[in-house]
């Protein structure tokens, strides 16, 4: 049977034993991988995950594509990286901490994690990609396996209420960065674009009706900018999910 393409399963940078290149002598100098992760980062946050390559990286950092191979195999090695990097950008609470209420530990982990999806628009799609399995994206795992074991779940309904709150942050989070960078690329601020969007579907035949409809919706949702809508939204809707995982509680 022929052998897929891509990468395997198994595949990944974190699975290769440390840093396997830059320890041979002739490597170049002022460079480390620690150097070559912070660039790739910010070339991503600058110029999107499309336009990365090895090529404009090293432009970058001002030497040579070939240089970077002594510190990675492939893109997706420095992907990897650029990933779990992000990750360290999260303050973790201390779910030892038993002073500190579960729900307000989840809610600013969940907070944290749409902030950093929407700070790096890149992150979500490479977060579906990888396995994830980084020393900062371990830790923030740890941390939230360790806060929701708190909630007085049985073990066999910790992953399930895991993925209920941060797969609808994640879902949050990109759908955010994508509206946000939308906005960018027209030059309008979030409520200029937001009211030019309203004005425009509810005057179009085809939407008009449905707009006129949700209208006592979108005045009670509440909100006089884009910003203030959003977090009303979020705020809400983990609030929905954390009385879930209460109600799941005493349920028993």
């Amino acid at each position: 049977m022929a052998k897929a393409a891509g990468r395997s399963a198994r595949a990944s940078v974190w699975l290769e034993g440390g840093t396997r290149r830059g320890g041979r002598s002739g490597q170049p100098s002022g460079l480390d991988r620690e150097r070559i992760t912070e660039a790739s980062v910010r070339l991503l946050d600058a110029e999107g995950l499309a336009k990365f390559s090895m090529r404009r990286l090293a432009a970058e950092l001002n030497v040579t594509a070939m240089s970077l191979y002594w510190y990675v195999d492939t893109k997706d090695d420095l992907l990897e990286l650029a990933l779990d990097a992000t990750y360290g950008e999260l303050r973790l609470p201390d779910p030892e901490d038993t002073e500190q209420d579960w729900r307000r530990q989840l809610r600013e982990l969940a907070t944290a994690y749409r902030g950093l999806l929407v700070r790096h628009p890149w992150l979500s799609p490479l977060a579906g990609r990888y396995l994830n399995i980084g020393p900062r994206s371990l830790a923030f795992s740890h941390v939230i396996q360790r806060v929701v074991r708190r909630t007085g779940l049985p073990a066999h309904g910790v992953t399930g209420a895991i993925s209920a709150v941060f797969q609808f942050v994640y879902g949050y989070g990109t759908i955010e960065s994508h509206f946000s960078a939308r906005i960018a690329d027209t030059g309008l601020t979030p409520d200029e674009y937001f009211r030019q969007a309203m004005t425009a579907v509810s005057e179009f035949p085809g939407t008009a009706a449905v707009v006129k409809e949700s209208a006592d919706l979108m005045a009670a949702r509440g909100g006089d900018t884009v910003a203030e809508m959003l977090e009303r939204d979020f705020t809400f809707a983990l609030d929905l999910l954390i009385a879930g995982i209460e109600a799941m509680v005493t349920r028993g």
